[in-house]
């Protein structure tokens, strides 16, 4: 009886060693993320800021005015920077990909889970997948080159726009919404269907009026994952929208976003000059705007697990 008993401890000993140490690992990887996210958010402010400590620049001057000239000379008055027509381009832009792509987006999602899930799963979703591995500047691309002289001949106009920034934009977030609002829609109780069905409704009924407004919640953080995408992206945007710093009086004409200016701007600044510090509060900004749709997402999803 001796000799299994200590067996048994030593067996114990040594799965309780390897669990010490695979709890171990696991924590330092995650305060190493934690603490690269908390470094990143303050180099980030530390360099937004000093717009408004070092330059000292007003927000509401810096957040609502239009007037944008880093590089004037202090005879005529300084810098002046004002981003409401980055951040006017940007809203303007991912409004218009969500309009476009959030019913194809639903309409597909629907198609995958409730109409034809089979070829939904053959088809479309590897489609999707392929979708989501396509390099932003191969978005640019196609848009530069097909994209954007359809709309030169079609409607008129340079072809480089609004209209063409937010079509390759809905594009790019396509999949997103897709692949959240189908993994809501199976995460439904089939008893919802059934419950639906046996009430005497239709098909059509069961999913407009039962399945569709019970994931709406998975469904809305898709779209504000594609919300996010939209506002973060710059490359694919930057080739077709024509970096034109004004404000768009239609989908015709060209304007410019916060990510675009800030790609286009930064390597030619000096580090430390009132334009460098300006782009840099540019991204800062974009750091806070990431960081409400987080928060709403997980305001959706804990309203959604409530109502369940």
């Amino acid at each position: 009886m001796p000799k299994p008993i200590k067996k048994s401890r030593k067996i114990n000993f040594y799965y309780l060693k390897h669990e010490f140490y695979g709890k171990a690992l696991v924590t330092f990887f995650g305060l190493f993320l934690i603490l690269l996210t908390l470094l990143l958010v303050v180099f980030i402010a530390s360099k937004g800021f000093s717009t408004f400590t070092k330059d000292h620049v007003s927000p509401l001057q810096f957040l609502f005015s239009t007037l944008w000239k880093p590089d004037r000379d202090l005879q005529s008055g300084g810098p002046v920077v004002g981003a409401l027509i980055f951040i006017i381009g940007s809203i303007l832009i991912s409004v218009i990909a969500l309009i476009i792509s959030t019913p194809f987006s639903i309409g597909t999602a629907v198609f995958m889970t409730e109409i034809s899930p089979r070829l939904g799963k053959k088809l479309l979703q590897p489609a999707i997948e392929i979708f989501v591995g396509i390099p932003s500047v191969v978005y640019g691309w196609v848009g530069l080159s097909v994209l954007v002289p359809f709309i030169h001949r079609v409607f008129g106009g340079l072809g480089f726009s609004l209209l063409a920034g937010g079509i390759v934009l809905a594009v790019m977030i396509f999949p997103t919404i897709t692949s959240v609002a189908a993994d809501a829609l199976r995460a439904l109780p089939g008893d919802y269907k059934e419950a639906s069905y046996a009430l005497g409704s239709t098909r059509w009924q069961t999913i407009r009026k039962v399945l569709v407004p019970s994931a709406l919640p998975g469904i809305l953080t898709g779209v504000v994952l594609g919300l996010a995408r939209a506002f973060g992206e710059a490359l694919a945007v930057q080739m077709v929208i024509g970096n034109s710093i004004r404000i768009p009086g239609s989908l015709l004409d060209s304007t410019v976003n916060l990510t675009s200016i800030i790609t286009m701007d930064m390597g030619n600044t000096v580090n430390g000059t009132v334009w460098n510090n300006s782009l840099w509060s540019m991204a800062l900004l974009l750091l806070v705007i990431s960081f409400l749709f987080i928060v709403l997402i997980h305001k959706i999803g804990s309203k959604g697990r409530v109502q369940r």
